[in-house]
């Protein structure tokens, strides 16, 4: 490109040196170049305040939409709460639950979008106060009627609080979207004069720039060849950027695919496993009928708590298709030693694991499994304050196939059936029926050995 207009410009020089028009005509074109960089200069203005409102109006409309998520989650979780008052079966209970996670996370996300706002953060604060206020009170009512006092529960669901601090919600969110209106209309108002204005300004600078081309249309015609050189070069130097920025904006785009679609792969499977747990967790609820069994639900609940840790691990991973068996168990292992047998004198949880891939189905499955052994071994090998070992094993097998086996040194089956309530033993025997096996127990060895073979997926 420089080469192409390097011989122009020492004719140029010459003709600026020439008196009369010749200077009159590099005076005019230097006027018309400074009046179109005036003009550039104002339509970037207005680019940059477009862009300003344009951000303004998306973090205006994340403000809404986070409110608005905010109120669905909790109208979710009150038309739950009234189902379980009414017929008090658990099921209901499922909107609850996900309302008790998501909407704190909800509450953390406006009140982050609100942050250094002064006309925000005031609702805002007082939207989550009532939020707080209202989750408290769908608490107190639920555990009423979980403890058998339903009479109770339904007579503060007819005082009216609860109904109170929804409108009150309602409200704040009514303030909010009266903001941020206020806002967009005076922002809508600002953008409209500064185009008008950068419009006149373009027009005013496009005639005056057309006056200045007719008296200088002559000098441009002695330079036509340099400027259709200088022209093709531009072209060819557009026409390679603009196919650099065609590939890179291709691959960005399958970039992005790609991440939505793990994303999506990552959000159902998580999906799935919490509804799982709550499966388990309503299954469990229909074998309790009193206090002290309601009290040994917590116990389970953190054992629950526990593989649902270690599957958003598992799905969080970036092979979607596969599971390294070994780390999974490994993770796993650790999370119930913590809860299952976390001082002196409890049993050690020890861990022997070839590294075995599987499908993501089967990892859950098999983490199933191994929870349940492991804390039907901790209860009932040992007795209070005796130490022991427990053993879980990954070993590959002929075929195509693998063994896993958890095993303990107490003083066994006894009549030969594994002790508990048997819902444990239903979820081991679910778990082993979805891998196409089951459990067999080792009549030979001292303690209790529960050995499952299953298929290696490809």
């Amino acid at each position: 490109m420089f080469s192409a207009l390097r011989p122009s410009l020492p004719a140029l020089l010459r003709f600026a040196r020439t008196p009369s028009i010749g200077r009159s005509i590099v005076a005019l074109l230097a006027g018309a170049i400074l009046l179109l960089l005036a003009v550039n200069m104002a339509t970037f203005v207005m680019i940059q305040r477009t862009a300003a409102f344009n951000d303004q109006v998306e973090r205006s409309q994340q403000v809404r939409r986070a409110a608005g998520n905010l109120l669905l989650s909790l109208v979710d979780a009150e038309t739950s709460q009234r189902g379980y008052l009414l017929s008090g079966s658990p099921e209901f209970l499922v909107p609850y639950n996900r309302a008790e996670i998501t909407v704190p996370e909800q509450m953390d996300e406006l009140e982050r979008l609100a942050a250094g706002d002064p006309q925000l953060e005031a609702h805002v604060a007082a939207m989550l106060e009532a939020v707080r206020d209202k989750l408290a009170e769908l608490d107190r009512s639920v555990a009423l009627s979980r403890t058998g006092r339903t009479g109770e529960a339904v007579q503060m669901v007819r005082s009216g609080s609860g109904r109170a601090l929804m409108e009150s919600i309602r409200e704040r969110m009514a303030t909010i979207d009266e903001v941020e209106n206020e806002r967009f209309t005076v922002r809508t108002r600002q953008s409209e004069l500064g185009l008008t204005l950068t419009l006149w300004a373009n027009a005013l600078g496009g005639m005056l720039v057309l006056v200045l081309a007719g008296i200088m249309i002559w000098l441009v015609r002695r330079y036509v060849a340099e400027i259709q050189t200088a022209r093709d070069t531009l072209d060819r130097m557009n026409a390679g950027l603009e196919g650099q920025v065609r590939d890179r904006t291709a691959e960005l785009t399958r970039a992005r695919d790609r991440a939505e679609a793990m994303l999506r792969e990552v959000n159902h499977r998580v999906g799935n496993s919490l509804q799982l747990v709550s499966s388990f967790m309503s299954l469990q609820l229909r074998h309790l009928a009193d206090d002290g069994a309601r009290a040994a639900l917590k116990e389970s609940q953190a054992r629950i708590e526990a593989v649902a840790h270690v599957h958003r691990r598992l799905y969080t991973s970036d092979d979607m298709s596969s599971v390294a068996m070994d780390e999974y168990l490994e993770g796993l292992i650790a999370e119930l030693g913590k809860s299952l047998a976390p001082g002196k004198g409890s049993p050690t949880l020890t861990l022997e694991a070839a590294p075995l891939s599987v499908s993501t189905d089967q990892a859950v499955s098999l983490g199933v499994i191994v929870t349940e052994l492991v804390t039907n071994a901790v209860k009932y090998a040992y007795g209070p304050g005796q130490a022991g070992e427990i053993r879980i094993i990954l070993e590959p097998g002929s075929k195509g196939r693998a063994w896993l086996t958890v095993e303990d040194d107490g003083p066994g089956l006894g009549d030969g059936k594994p002790r508990g309530t048997g819902l444990g033993g239903r979820i081991v025997s679910a778990m082993a029926s979805g891998l196409r096996s089951k459990v067999e127990y080792d009549p030979d060895h001292p303690g209790v050995r529960a050995r499952l073979a299953f298929d290696l997926q490809p």
